[in-house]
């Protein structure tokens, strides 16, 4: 007999230099939603995160704040530790590059890469900007007012000449050309394909590896001398978590490739052009699909700490509770492009969507059965073609999001949810159960049900989305934890009638503009 299905999903390994902000929450958000969804669809799920705590950049922050690279590296770390716990991320694995788990797969990826005459000893010299752990060409970069060269990101790059090894990047063109093409969903949203190609398209050059420089990272098996490139240490990561350099039996051989890397936009080329250029020349499978998402602007301004606008995600869960921005962050713009974080568009989105409109329909419906139906769920007689076409889009529900999420359209799954909402408020209107119970109970009671049966179709796909406050109206619809993932969702397992209900209580309070409840 088959096992469960696997599903394999990454965050990026987050850099240490600084506090976490909303970028990396937004960013592992995505990931738990995809995790929790997969999980609650019969997926056995790996979900990884952690940080990336080598490099000169890190090695230079420990430096300005007085403290040896461990030491810093685990204060830093903890950081991160702390938002998932606050932000109640389900990941299976949080992983370290200082670990030696780490350190014993990043040799083992160098010596079958250097085994497979992929990588050479050379000197380089060059463009290297610091903050990005990145080299650049000379066509990459601008001038500043000083004359100091700054790259497309915004940070300063320095000339460096030094002994290297390098990776030849150059030969693995076309057939990276060829997985692009042979995988158009390889790389998402749609015009993140297209920059790498087009990137990839412009020709490739070999790959500086290594350095000597500094001393924080992972020295090179044979040559202690120079110091692992970054980039190479970091995204090994994804299958250090899963055991690499043992492939056979256990998690690689289990969970790799990985079904998805989540990234943000401007580690795109790390992620779909060096990554799987470096597994095909070690003789590994590269990643089904790697998806770069957009950014997050402050109040219409660019994010930056120069401008002292940083978003602090534990703030905004003090404000305005868990998962109300768990569902701001998803709902508020489509999945993959840029949008702004403005006070007042959360405040407007949650009272919309989440009071009005979810909060107001369960509280409404609970109530009238509470008051009604001596708050037991009431028997419902024969339907009517407008209860079989709210039913109908209940139970049509659980595909639609199958697909939707399946391409990280975070934001188009809300909305299907949601239409089904506004369809279910409209039924309500139309049918006027508080009206039935004068001039004809029995229809009121299949009223109810049916507005009940298909509460409890949106409060188990909304799990993912927000975790404790669809557990809160799948307790007040009286439904067992046992029957609360998606096999449950066939008429087999429809609401009993007869099961007494507690008391309802709101789930989703109106704010006011400052984010308390009005």
């Amino acid at each position: 007999m088959a096992g469960p299905k696997r599903y394999y999903i990454t965050t990026p390994i987050y850099y240490v230099n600084d506090a976490p902000h909303i970028g990396h929450a937004y960013t592992t958000l995505a990931c738990d939603v995809l995790a929790r969804f997969k999980r609650l669809d019969g997926y056995r799920v790996k979900f990884l995160t952690g940080t990336d705590e080598h490099g000169q950049k890190v090695e230079k922050s420990a430096a300005a704040a007085g403290m040896e690279p461990q030491a810093f590296t685990d204060m830093v770390s903890k950081n991160f530790n702390d938002l998932a716990r606050v932000m109640e991320f389900s990941n299976d694995d949080f992983i370290r590059t200082t670990e030696h788990r780490h350190t014993v797969a990043c040799q083992e990826m160098w010596r079958r890469l250097k085994e497979r005459d992929q990588i050479y000893l050379g000197t380089y010299a060059g463009w290297y900007s610091v903050r990005d752990e990145a080299f650049y060409g000379e066509d990459e970069l601008t001038k500043g007012p000083d004359g100091k060269r700054i790259a497309p990101s915004g940070a300063e790059a320095e000339w460096v000449e030094e002994p290297s090894y390098f990776f030849r990047l150059s030969a693995w063109q076309e057939p990276l050309l060829k997985m692009y093409a042979d995988n158009p969903d390889c790389v998402l949203p749609a015009s993140r394909m297209n920059e790498v190609t087009s990137f990839v398209s412009g020709g490739l050059q070999d790959l500086s590896v290594s350095r000597t420089s500094f001393k924080w990272g992972i020295p090179v098996p044979g040559d202690p001398d120079h110091i692992m490139y970054v980039w190479l240490d970091a995204l090994t990561n994804y299958i250090t978590a899963l055991g690499f350099p043992e492939t056979e039996g256990g998690g690689y051989a289990d969970f790799w490739p990985a079904d998805l890397h989540m990234v943000g936009k401007d580690i795109l080329r790390f992620h779909a052009v060096y990554w799987p250029a470096f597994l095909m020349a070690a003789g590994l499978e590269p990643p089904k699909r790697v998806f770069a998402h957009g950014w997050w602007t402050n109040e219409g301004q660019k994010i930056s700490k120069s401008l002292g606008n940083i978003i602090d995600p534990i703030e905004l869960v003090n404000s305005y509770g868990l998962d109300a921005v768990r569902y701001f962050l998803l709902r508020e713009v489509p999945f993959g492009n840029d949008g702004d974080l403005s006070r007042r568009a959360i405040v407007g989105r949650l009272n919309g969507d989440l009071a009005n409109d979810l909060g107001n329909l369960a509280q409404r419906v609970l109530s009238m059965v509470n008051r009604n139906c001596d708050a037991v769920l009431p028997a419902p007689g024969p339907l009517s073609e407008e209860d079989e076409a709210l039913l109908g889009a209940a139970h049509g529900l659980v595909d639609a999001l199958r697909t939707a999420i399946d391409v990280q359209a975070f934001h188009e799954a809300l909305e299907i949810l949601w239409r089904v909402v506004r369809a279910a408020n409209g039924y309500v209107d139309h049918q006027a159960p508080w009206a039935l119970k004068k001039s004809d109970p029995d229809r009121m009671r299949t009223v109810l049900y049916v507005l009940a049966e298909t509460i409890r179709h949106l409060a188990v796909l909304l799990q993912p989305f927000m975790p404790s406050s669809a557990a809160r109206m799948l307790d007040q619809l009286g439904l067992e934890d046992g029957m609360r993932a998606f096999t449950n969702l066939g008429p087999a397992d429809a609401l009993v009638s007869g099961t007494a209900l507690p008391k309802p209580e709101g789930v989703f309070p109106r704010l006011s503009e400052e984010g308390e409840g009005a």
